[in-house]
């Protein structure tokens, strides 16, 4: 297309925040055509697309943070049929070179969207949104509840005698237990019953956030085998680990080009740490941290229950690889089979019809467990389609059939 044909379609930006946008338009040709603030509101949104399309035709509009402060404006801008697309944070050596201001900020995610430089695929907040709802509000009942239970521990420290010898030996889900019920006795001593008032209500508030933790991981667990029911079933993943993977893909996986810029962006790509004789790599601290940390659990999970994992990581260390060097090549492994989940929809084979086969013949998990070789808590996580093993859930179908 030439540049007099390109001469009619315009660009946006949007410097967006919690309570107002800044939006800027510039040419195809890169010349500034006006700026202006408006509103975090659906009539604000609305002001702004109208603002953006009255000087000539959008051809896409760049907007920084369109998973938090900028989904109201992505949201309405998708609605409008406008292309969106993600503007990464201007560079520190840019920011120091141009200043920083609102309006300079939305000139630059301007440019970025006519450029194409740093920027991405907008997220669909539609598919992760209640993922990540939940699971922020079930990563902060656990955050909360190791707090209290710090508390516990340091509140026993500095407890009289009596109170701390009683208690300190026990192990701390028993302590919880037994603190949440004791009966204070109205004339005990007045420092002992501050204490253990606050030991108890302490305990209480761990219990109820348990309660809080569990409830929410059903719900969690739905919605991340909905989304992607062959992540989910990959071993390993939990409902908090896949839903954090999903997050990082951010619901449409189109926006990662390929299974290494995936393991970039969770920061498992290996890094050269070689040095005279000594070649090796080592694990990336960029990334997202927060990925990178669920592929780690995935890894640490398989070391110690993954008989083929236990047969990799004895080949290594055999080898002479160091716990850490393993740990990493697992990761950009376990990196490489969560992008195909991510980018290739797989079907997972259904198992609700073991459970009431089993019962409709009065058979009980031992066994069941007994018959074919395994523990009944694997034949019990296996009806619940908490374990996949397609073997031997195909196995155990026959055998319920011919029972």
């Amino acid at each position: 297309m030439t540049v007099e044909a390109q001469s009619g379609q315009v660009y946006g930006g949007v410097d967006t925040h919690e309570e107002s946008i800044h939006v800027a338009v510039i040419s195809a040709l890169g010349h500034d055509l006006g700026d202006k603030e408006f509103p975090t509101s659906p009539e604000g949104y609305q002001r702004t697309l109208a603002f953006i399309t009255s000087h000539g035709d959008v051809a896409a509009v760049g907007i920084e943070g369109t998973s938090s402060y900028g989904v109201g404006i992505a949201t309405a801008a998708r609605a409008a049929n406008i292309e969106v697309v993600e503007v990464m944070r201007p560079e520190r050596a840019e920011r120091r070179r141009l200043g920083k201001s609102d309006p300079i900020d939305a000139y630059q995610a301007a440019r970025a969207a006519l450029g194409s430089h740093r920027t991405a695929p907008a997220k669909d907040p539609a598919v992760i949104e209640g993922i990540r709802a939940l699971h922020n509000a079930r990563r902060s009942a656990r955050k909360a509840r190791t707090a209290a239970m710090i508390q516990i521990h340091h509140q026993l420290i500095t407890a009289p005698t009596a109170i701390r010898e009683r208690y300190r030996s026990m192990g701390r889900e028993e302590r919880i237990k037994v603190l949440a019920r004791i009966q204070i006795r109205p004339d005990r001593e007045s420092l002992e019953r501050a204490i253990m008032l606050a030991l108890k209500t302490l305990s209480q508030r761990c219990i109820e956030l348990q309660r809080e933790h569990d409830k929410l991981g059903i719900e969690l667990d739905q919605l991340v085998t909905a989304a992607n029911p062959g992540l989910r079933a990959a071993y390993g993943v939990g409902p908090d680990t896949g839903a954090q993977l999903l997050l990082t893909a951010g619901g449409n996986p189109e926006r990662l080009r390929s299974e290494a810029a995936f393991a970039a962006l969770c920061g498992t790509s290996p890094i050269q740490a070689s040095s005279g004789k000594i070649t090796r790599h080592r694990l990336s601290r960029g990334g997202d941290r927060t990925a990178n940390s669920a592929l780690h659990s995935i890894a640490l999970v398989r070391m110690a229950k993954d008989p083929r994992t236990k047969d990799y990581v004895t080949k290594q260390r055999q080898a002479g690889l160091s716990s850490m060097e393993i740990i990493r090549k697992l990761k950009r492994a376990i990196a490489r089979e969560v992008f195909r989940y991510l980018t290739t929809p797989v079907t997972v084979p259904a198992v609700d019809d073991l459970r009431p086969l089993r019962q409709a013949k009065n058979i009980t998990l031992t066994t069941a467990a007994n018959e074919l070789g395994v523990w009944p808590i694997t034949i019990s996580e296996l009806e619940r389609g908490i374990r996949r093993n397609d073997n031997l859930a195909q196995t155990y179908r026959n055998w319920l059939h011919v029972a």
